[in-house]
């Protein structure tokens, strides 16, 4: 019996305006972050989700909260669901790196996975965390609807490896995902997946 996974990255935070690297870090969600929250708590009512997962991080509980409050649910945190550790990159933009180290931000753009940030995580690493637990979530809700609030770069090397597309390519593949868009996966119970849809936009501000 297959599970519906709702991908979503959490709202905006006070690190977007100049695209800084959050990670790990526990940065807040803008006044536009917490809109877009109630957006997706207004569209999840509309979906009939089951369950709601989290990462543990702030932002992703507080895009959570709405929705959970809509449709009654207490959410599930899940710790590998965790945005990537970025290493020295955490709170500066890679224009920042890249004036400082012209040939390893090149490496990072060229193969993002085989060139990671200094002290970084291993992406393949996160990859392997985060596929680990959706397989985990869709094997607690066989046959349900279950919305996931996460991180975009966790996200995408997740719909990388899913997919069966080359880790290195999450950056070209994946731009972006949007804030508190909605990416649909069809999560069979032998562990593969199908995309349903992706980037949706969920009626954001």
């Amino acid at each position: 019996m297959s599970t519906t996974l709702l991908l979503t990255r959490h709202g905006e935070t006070v690190w977007h305006a100049e695209n800084r690297y959050a990670g790990v870090s526990d940065i807040a969600l803008t006044d536009t972050g917490r809109a877009q929250a109630d957006a997706l708590g207004r569209c999840a009512a509309t979906l009939a989700v089951d369950a709601i997962w989290t990462s543990p991080l702030s932002r992703a509980i507080a895009t959570a909260d709405p929705a959970c409050h809509a449709l009654s649910l207490t959410p599930h945190r899940e710790p590998a669901l965790i945005e990537c550790d970025f290493g020295v990159m955490e709170g500066r933009t890679l224009a920042e790196f890249a004036a400082e180290d012209p040939k390893r931000a090149e490496a990072f753009r060229t193969d993002p996975v085989a060139n990671p940030f200094p002290r970084a995580e291993d992406p393949a690493a996160a990859a392997v965390r985060g596929t680990g637990a959706l397989r985990r979530i869709a094997a607690a809700h066989p046959g349900e609807r279950v919305l996931v609030v996460a991180h975009n770069t966790l996200l995408r090397l997740v719909l990388c490896d899913l997919l069966s597309i080359p880790l290195s390519e999450y950056r070209r593949v994946f731009p972006k995902l949007r804030n508190t868009a909605i990416t649909e996966l069809r999560m069979n119970s032998d562990g593969s997946a199908g995309l349903l849809s992706l980037n949706v936009p969920c009626g954001n501000p």
